[in-house]
């Protein structure tokens, strides 16, 4: 598993990745904790969560200049703070240089889906910052 898009991302803020087949499929955990927290009952803040399935995303693509162009997100259930989240992508198709990838996220030992994007990812030809 070599990734090679994104890798100054603080995993312990976006996910830790578990696997990767490039181009097709990944798998990051997101391991909640404090920092996460959005209120007093451990509400865990969307922002989080988002970034995880973004990254889940990125690394699927697994390009140096892959970007996100857009996205389509749902949070169906809340994710509290203890609760841990596996994010897994599977690219859906790809034209040219967009990549659309859906990525569904599941509460550990629960199975339980709390979420679903569509993530739209241009791989550049260089870096967007270039």
């Amino acid at each position: 598993m070599q990734i090679k898009t994104h890798l100054k991302i603080d995993n312990s803020l976006s996910g830790y990745p578990l696997s990767i087949e490039e181009g097709k499929t990944a798998t990051v955990k997101l391991i909640t904790d404090q920092r996460m927290v959005a209120d007093e009952k451990g509400l865990i803040h969307g922002g989080f969560i988002f970034s995880a399935a973004d990254y889940c995303a990125m690394i699927t693509v697994n390009h140096p200049n892959v970007v996100l162009g857009s996205s389509e997100v749902k949070f169906l259930k809340p994710l509290k703070l203890g609760q841990n989240a596996i994010f897994q992508s599977q690219v859906l198709s790809q034209e040219g240089k967009k990549v659309m990838v859906k990525v569904v996220g599941y509460i550990e030992d629960t199975n339980g889906q709390f979420f679903e994007g569509m993530f739209k990812c241009y791989i550049l030809d260089k870096h967007v910052l270039e």
